[in-house]
């Protein structure tokens, strides 16, 4: 009932102006984000609709219940997926389920319309083809796509293949296709519920939104590494990283939240993770020279955001709310960078995936900027050439994702890897070599450049690009004086690649080879 009794606070506050519902959620601390906001925002959005349905049926005087709480009890109950409540609560609303179904139903009826969504006025309406399909990731630590795959087929569902276009993913009905771009993740039709499904019941899959499985599979980590998972909760992320790694290695994964802590450790066990190490503890607070973490060469960072790409966010802000969103906007993007520049503090980091659920550039590419110019140490990786959004000029290194061009919720991802004294050294050796030398500007030649260097292959057999850093120097001297400029690095502790580069330079890229070998995704 907690969840019931929180929406409709929240509703009423919204009523009176207070915050905007992004706000006012994320505020709540409620243990089940996504899912108090899934009710609050199709709640407001059906709730002229409601209130005729409880108007005219008179619910309010026979139950003695408030208009907010009213509403958000009788939209699960004859418009959303049930009541997910018990006792008292239920059994109330249960013995007025047929009159409120039938006011409904009579409300169709009058506006000579088949389904609820054709009751909202056309501005509130969704069609049918923006809706977001059901991805599934298959949990390969205790089965394989092809297992699952066999099991959807058995229970009636029609595999229709791999997808190879974003339109394959519009499905209707039974049918399911292989993602386009990650191996293990299964797409069906937007209305398919499994969260009663005996596979996800037994950990065998995992309810995860495409966008939000990007992290982890860009991220890579091999088997058997050091990984850190510094804001966890509530632990999609973190078993996918699990599984990358074999469930071999270590899996420190922190969050201060002890509730949001406690439901990750049960979906750990469900999913058969034994590789985690779970602290209650605040990232900031974890010290990155402790001895438990000099092996830590992976970091994923997924901090606290707006939440703003979350498709139910439509709530439209008056202007003092939204200024009170901008002020909240400078304050998280603060807290974030904050967590980048402790994150890149770890002695061994090699990689570090920074991501958050938010459209707004002042949570993603404004703080990856001032991250880059506070830590030249480090440099972006293009990351999946295909993906068909990109990060906004000037780091179309990054990715983005949305509803439209992606069909996924809103989202950004950034890959951070460390360059070093020795991995330059190599670039300059590899531009003096005019057989592998080849244009930047060229995507087929920046593809074969890396394929040469590493053949990091993603899930889908496109290449993760890879940059090497250069400057208008190298380009310009002699072999001589990059000889002699090599010796001055080395002995300087690579003392220009730590000079700060402004973000345009930072996206050049050329041909160059690593040392750092990254593991193939299972």
């Amino acid at each position: 009932m907690a969840l019931y009794t929180k929406a409709a606070e929240i509703l009423e506050k919204v009523e009176r102006k207070q915050a905007t519902v992004k706000t006012l959620v994320y505020d709540s601390k409620f243990q089940n984000i996504k899912q108090l906001f899934a009710l609050v925002c199709e709640t407001q959005k059906f709730s002229s609709i409601l209130q005729e349905i409880i108007e005219s049926t008179k619910l309010l005087k026979q139950t003695k219940i408030k208009m907010n709480l009213a509403k958000v009890l009788v939209y699960d109950l004859v418009i959303g997926k049930g009541l997910k409540c018990g006792g008292a609560w239920k059994a109330l609303m249960m013995k007025h389920r047929s009159r409120l179904q039938a006011a409904l139903a009579r409300m169709k009826i009058k506006q000579k319309v088949s389904r609820n969504q054709d009751l909202l006025p056309s501005s509130l309406q969704q069609p049918e083809g923006d809706q977001l399909p059901r991805y599934v990731r298959v949990n390969t630590l205790k089965t394989t796509v092809e297992d699952a795959i066999d099991y959807f087929k058995r229970e009636g569902f029609s595999y229709l293949g791999q997808a190879y276009r974003l339109d394959d993913l519009n499905l209707k009905g039974k049918s399911f296709v292989g993602d386009l771009h990650l191996s293990d993740l299964l797409v069906f039709s937007a209305k398919t519920d499994f969260h009663d499904h005996n596979l996800y019941k037994a950990g065998h899959i995992i309810l995860q939104d495409k966008a939000s499985c990007l992290p982890a599979y860009l991220l890579n980590p091999p088997t058997g590494s050091h990984v850190l998972d510094a804001c966890a909760a509530p632990g999609n992320k973190t078993s996918h990283l699990a599984a990358i790694m074999k469930n071999k290695g270590k899996l420190f994964a922190f969050d201060l939240d002890a509730k949001r802590l406690s439901t990750m450790s049960t979906l750990l066990l469900r999913a058969g993770i034994t590789c985690q190490q779970l602290a209650n503890q605040d990232f900031l607070k974890v010290d990155p020279d402790g001895p438990q973490y000099k092996d830590v060469e992976y970091i994923l960072l997924d901090p606290s955001c707006s939440g703003s790409g979350m498709v139910c966010l439509r709530d439209e802000a008056s202007p003092s709310q939204k200024e009170q969103d901008k002020r909240r906007l400078q304050a998280l993007a603060a807290f974030q960078l904050h967590c980048l520049n402790h994150a890149l503090r770890f002695p061994r980091l090699q990689r570090l995936v920074y991501s958050t659920c938010s459209i707004h550039t002042e949570e993603n590419e404004q703080v990856v900027a001032a991250c880059m110019l506070q830590n030249p140490g480090f440099r972006l990786v293009p990351l999946l050439q295909q993906w068909p959004e990109r990060g906004l000029a000037p780091l179309t290194q990054c990715l983005r994702a949305s509803t439209t061009k992606t069909l996924t919720h809103g989202f950004f991802v950034a890959l951070l890897e460390r360059h070093t004294a020795q991995s330059l050294e190599e670039q300059a050796s590899k531009t003096l070599n005019p057989v592998t030398e080849m244009s930047p500007s060229s995507p087929s030649a920046s593809k074969d450049i890396h394929e040469a260097e590493d053949a990091d292959i993603t899930e889908d057999g496109d290449e993760v690009q890879e940059p090497i850093s250069t400057t208008k120097d190298n380009t310009e001297t002699s072999g001589g004086a990059k000889k002699k400029r090599r010796r001055k690095k080395k002995k300087d502790g690579d003392k220009e690649a730590l000079e700060p580069k402004t973000t345009e330079e930072q996206t050049d890229t050329s041909g160059g080879t690593k040392k750092k070998k990254n593991a193939k995704v299972e």
